[in-house]
């Protein structure tokens, strides 16, 4: 385990007394959810006795109980990043003195990492606005109470002061946020509508999340919006929130997002594979080379007033040409089929 020097190491405090909502989970676990840091971090701090409970340290397998006072002390990034903001521009669907709503484009990354080092949404945030908290004193998250994935548009809540990024980020870690995507998935799930229920964990072999035990608890519920024959347009609204949880839950049921590349869905999964099908399907890929997958509603308590907020995005103009274009292509089946049906019947009239 990595040695601090506490005379060259920040520590940010952190006190946090435990609910019966989550007793009994380890510390290192617990605060790690909770704080939306690693694991390993916090097992540093304990290791270094940063972290007491009830003014006592404690181990990282100590399981938390009721009305536990925490006092947790975590190293904070002691070389601090830069980022040149750069003139974007952002779609802002609410503003006001303590937080905004942005419509993300499909396409954006949300913070820099080490193959996006420009034109992400933090860089737009910097351009515009000076003194945005820093989520986790991370630099490079100005504002950001979450994230959406790259190739997924959609709404973004985004702090502008301390307290109302506390506040926020309570709310996602409380699960009490309003999340709903809509997406087009291969095929169409039975009855229309469902729960899925399935942990959630980083796989770091494969770099992708993937669903197993030991993962992360994770609920998706899904309806039916729209069936579209081979695929169907869906409503996921998430009751967790995990790493490309919606992309994984849908694999995992057989009904991939459709052009997902990284869970199954830019291959053919339903539909007879005929040369004109392939065809129009490549079509399809071209015009959303990347998931159909959208954030359309984003719901929360204001952080300050606690007044109910909700917003709505419309879908890309890209993803309702898509859909407009599995209904052209359905209807013109149905015309063929019908036409079929009608060369049948007359061909059988004149052996009558």
């Amino acid at each position: 385990m990595n040695a601090y020097s506490p005379s060259q190491t920040l520590l940010k405090t952190h006190l946090i007394t435990v609910t019966s909502e989550n007793c009994n989970l380890r510390i290192d676990k617990f605060l790690s959810d909770f704080l939306n840091i690693s694991r390993h971090k916090v097992q540093l701090a304990i290791a270094h006795e940063w972290v007491s409970v009830n003014s006592q340290p404690i181990k990282s397998n100590y399981k938390v109980q009721p009305k536990d006072a925490i006092l947790a002390n975590i190293p904070t990034a002691t070389e601090v990043a830069t980022l040149t903001p750069e003139a974007i521009a952002l779609d802002i669907v609410y503003e006001d003195d303590h937080l905004l709503v942005v419509h993300k484009p499909a396409q954006m990354v949300v913070h820099p990492d080490t193959a996006h080092q420009s034109g992400t949404l933090a860089h737009a945030l910097l351009h515009r606005y000076k003194n945005l908290p820093l989520k986790d004193d991370m630099p490079t998250r100005p504002g950001l109470v979450h994230r959406i994935d790259k190739n997924t548009s959609g709404l973004l809540v985004v702090a502008k002061t301390a307290e109302s990024l506390a506040n926020l980020s309570r709310q996602f870690y409380n699960h009490t946020v309003k999340r709903i995507y809509h997406a087009l998935v291969w095929g169409n799930p039975e009855n229309g509508c469902g729960t899925i229920d399935l942990n959630i964990g980083k796989s770091r072999r494969h770099q992708k999340s993937l669903a197993f035990p030991d993962g992360k608890k994770a609920v998706t519920h899904y309806q039916v919006i729209k069936p579209l024959q081979q695929v169907a347009l869906v409503a996921c609204r998430l009751e967790t929130g995990r790493t490309h949880q919606i992309r994984v839950h849908m694999q995992q049921i057989g009904h991939p997002v459709f052009g997902d590349p990284q869970y199954g869905g830019d291959a053919i999964v339903k539909g007879q594979r005929y040369a004109s099908y392939k065809a129009f399907i490549r079509n399809c890929f071209k015009l959303m080379p990347y998931q159909a997958l959208h954030a359309a509603v984003l719901g929360f308590n204001h952080p300050v007033t606690a007044t109910p907020l909700s917003f709505e995005a419309p879908l890309p103009k890209n993803f309702v040409k898509l859909i407009e274009k599995w209904e052209k292509y359905n209807t013109a089946r149905m015309d063929h089929v019908a036409q079929d049906k009608t060369f049948d019947q007359t061909s059988l009239s004149l052996f009558q």
